[in-house]
């Protein structure tokens, strides 16, 4: 089986945005509200964090679900870490995760300042000062034939986009907009000299953007 490259489950604004501005500890997602950004996965019944039974099934239960399938390493930025910027001057701190992150496999974090790799229950992080390439390298070899998911922020993805190293995304677009903020695309269709692009709108408002090479 090839080992492919996914950006899965990454949800935006109608106009683009991933992430609001004014990021801090308290609040990862700046001023966007990640209640309402995420509204449509947190009702599936395979939510990671679900402790209430009865949730959604059909199609948003079924590309949560699939966010998880078949990964063997994550690459994410700095940033989805964590909110400190520059030098690290406490490596205690070790991310939002909690003590029981919900990867479950090698995470590589960018980042231009280094720290010692640690491990949090099955999911050890590791830090690098490299490029997308690089990086994509270590994380195949640690994933063990698997794949590798770009798990974001809007930043690292396009990164990945534009050293044009994805091979297939799932992009959950949810119905409303945020004004300011980092910003995904303009216009999805942009990606279509490189990407077949299939929209398929969800029940629960979000419109569900599969895009794979041509």
């Amino acid at each position: 089986m090839t080992q492919r490259v996914r950006v899965h489950c990454f949800t935006i604004s109608q106009d683009g945005i991933g992430a609001g501005e004014e990021q801090s500890l308290e609040r990862p997602f700046g001023h966007a509200d990640p209640g309402r950004l995420f509204a449509w996965a947190g009702a599936t019944d395979s939510w990671v964090h679900r402790t209430e039974p009865d949730g959604s099934r059909g199609l948003d239960d079924y590309v949560v679900r699939d966010f998880t399938r078949n990964i063997g390493a994550e690459i994410m930025g700095r940033n989805k870490f964590g909110p400190i910027r520059g030098p690290w001057t406490d490596h205690e701190w070790q991310g939002w995760w909690g003590d029981e992150p919900p990867f479950h496999t090698p995470v590589f974090v960018l980042t231009h300042h280094v720290r010692p790799s640690f491990t949090l229950s099955d999911t050890t992080f590791h830090f690098l000062d490299t490029t997308p390439h690089e990086a994509l390298k270590q994380a195949k070899a640690a994933a063990g034939g698997r794949d590798v998911r770009i798990g974001g922020g809007v930043t690292t993805v396009r990164e990945f986009l534009d050293a044009d190293l994805i091979d297939e995304m799932h992009i959950a677009v949810a119905p409303f907009e945020l004004g300011t903020g980092l910003r995904l695309w303009d216009n999805p269709d942009e990606l279509t000299d490189r990407y077949h692009l299939e929209r398929v709108p969800s029940p629960s408002g979000v419109v569900h953007h599969f895009f794979w090479r041509r």
